[in-house]
């Protein structure tokens, strides 16, 4: 995990410019570097690094002797790499995983490249011998990436919108900052001004397609084929562990957060187990929040008791967490509810692991509940297929919700997510199941999943089979729950009559309730006029929802009451 930013065409002074670079440091905390571009004085690289592989040669832009017309900013790993370059022969100058895209697109260009990357990634790659500029995000956006590109070509690049929105120049930015698309790359063509011009932007990786790199994986081909029951558990056990196997490429300390959920459950279980496989020789450290004797917190007990980790646990302060929503607004970059709810304990949990913990690369369960159907409003689906579809879309935008969610959260306090529920490998796989074996069963969300793990001792059942919690009651005492406190405070803060012309003062997406005027005040007060960097608000379908929180749906509640 680091920061990198970008400008190509500057008319300002890049050392003033530079300042916006700064605005992302809290991703990059061991280095920074600023390096201008031979021959083009007004492009620029910054980097800030977080040193996790490759702590000698790992200062970017990465430049490197075979190609010294290359230049390449990059934040991600690249868990094939090391295939990679067995496969084709590469001849490596450093032991740094991001290399591997410089030789792969001097073989085969930036369309192979981006296609046989199995890993999370967003990068900038210049080739001033073709005078080329190239942009890439991997399929689920895990790693963030925003663009500005004015109309006489200035081109800034970043890992968050903070670092573009106070860029100067000659003409007006007006609202241009934008998300970079996940599975996209973008070829940009650099005049002799360095200025840019786009000349295509080409999807290259769709969540449903087995990737390329399958061809470079460690489980090179399943055992077996079919979707007989016993097969399909099969295959998903294989390929979740060899997700999560992968993913142990560091240098710093693996920890884990661990809700005590079905997703974070796994993750630890399986992590904790490989760990122990290849002889790590310290203790998983996991981590909960929640209030006194919250069920989360109750929950995540138990399993670390199970899977024999170091465990720590974080109480959820109230007043602590209605203080932190302007800080998580700010480094999310979105006012949508759900994400803001929480993001609150995620960016508390992240604060502690930085200051009382030396975990750095820390695992997590996002994905899951898109990938294998676990919301709750999936009780209420139509048909499997439509079951099927709603899934492939809530992957598609993960990258506005979850994936943004937890990538900020833990990026805002200098560590490094890494999620293997949503391994390129596992999820096309995954969605390759008929669709009637996907959908939830005798009440249960995410049947399959909790089925494929029934046998292999690796939780206790009542964890294996625990319903989904809506976060905000995950992490509420028995007293009161978070969501009501949150709902208690906010009450005071919005005046009746604010809510009541809410739409005519935000006509994009406009507040209806109290608590979404209340984020979108602080969003508006730090981010003026870039509110179509959320396209709409997460909401449950199928059901007549005016909030997004499961614990507004009736089969939640049913379950609850029980």
């Amino acid at each position: 995990m680091c920061g990198i930013w970008a400008l190509f065409g500057s008319d300002e002074c890049l050392s003033v410019q530079c300042l916006s670079a700064m605005k992302i440091a809290h991703r990059g905390p061991d280095a920074f570097r600023f390096e201008n571009v031979n021959g083009f004085t007004n492009c620029c690289f910054g980097f800030h690094r977080l040193a996790v592989v490759d702590q000698l040669y790992g200062m970017q832009p990465i430049r490197v002797k075979k190609f010294p017309y290359l230049w390449l900013c990059y934040n991600g790993e690249i868990y094939n790499f090391k295939q990679l370059q067995k496969q084709f022969g590469f001849d490596f100058q450093t032991l740094v995983d991001g290399e591997v895209i410089l030789h792969l697109y001097n073989k085969g260009g930036i369309e192979q490249t981006a296609s046989m990357l199995d890993g999370v990634f967003a990068f900038i790659l210049l080739d001033t011998a073709n005078r080329k500029v190239f942009l890439a995000r991997d399929t689920y956006g895990v790693r963030p990436l925003f663009k500005v590109l004015t109309d006489d070509g200035f081109l800034g690049v970043c890992s968050e919108a903070k670092g573009l929105i106070n860029l100067k120049h000659s003409t007006s930015l007006c609202s241009k900052v934008e998300p970079f698309l996940p599975g996209h790359y973008e070829v940009l063509d650099l005049k002799p001004s360095g200025k840019v011009a786009s000349v295509e932007l080409v999807k290259f990786h769709s969540c449903k397609d087995e990737p390329l790199h399958v061809a470079c994986d460690t489980v090179e081909a399943l055992p077996s084929a079919g979707f007989d029951l016993e097969t399909v558990k099969s295959n998903i056990r294989i390929l979740f562990e060899n997700a999560v196997r992968k993913r142990l490429m560091a240098h710093r300390r693996i920890g884990c957060l661990l809700s005590g959920g079905l997703d974070s459950s796994l993750v630890a279980a399986v992590l904790l187990k490989l760990m122990k496989e290849i002889n790590i020789n310290y203790p998983l450290q996991t981590f909960a929040i929640g209030m006194e004797n919250s069920p989360d917190l109750l929950a995540a007990r138990k399993v670390a008791a199970h899977i024999g980790s170091e465990h720590h646990e974080v109480i959820l302060n109230t007043e602590e967490g209605i203080q932190a929503i302007e800080e998580v607004i700010f480094s999310l970059e979105t006012y949508d509810i759900t994400t803001i709810r929480a993001s609150i304990g995620m960016y508390l949990v992240s604060k502690y692991i930085r200051k009382k913990t030396d975990s750095v690369v820390i695992f997590s369960g996002e994905g899951s509940d898109e990938l294998t159907q676990g919301y709750i409003y999936f009780h209420k689906a139509p048909s499997p297929e439509e079951a099927a579809e709603e899934s492939e879309r809530l992957l598609k935008e993960l990258y506005l919700f979850d994936v943004l969610r937890a990538d900020r959260t833990t990026a805002a306090h200098g560590l490094e997510l890494r999620v293997p529920f949503l391994d390129h490998r596992f999820t096309s796989y995954y969605l390759s199941l008929p669709a009637e074996l996907r959908i939830p069963k005798n009440g249960i969300e995410k049947y399959l999943l909790r089925l494929s793990f029934e046998d292999s001792n690796l939780l206790p059942k009542e964890i294996l089979w625990r319903p989904k919690e809506a976060f905000s009651d995950g992490i509420a005492s028995v007293k009161k729950s978070w969501f009501s406190i949150l709902q208690d405070y906010i009450d005071q803060q919005v005046d009746d009559l604010l809510l009541e012309k809410a739409a005519e003062k935000y006509p994009f997406n406009p507040p209806k309730t109290k608590e979404s005027y209340y984020y979108r005040q602080i969003f508006e007060k730090h981010y003026s006029g870039r509110s179509s960097w959320l396209p709409h608000y997460w909401m449950p379908r199928w059901v007549k929802a005016t909030d997004p929180s499961a614990r507004t749906l009736k089969h939640y509640k049913s379950a609850t009451q029980e």
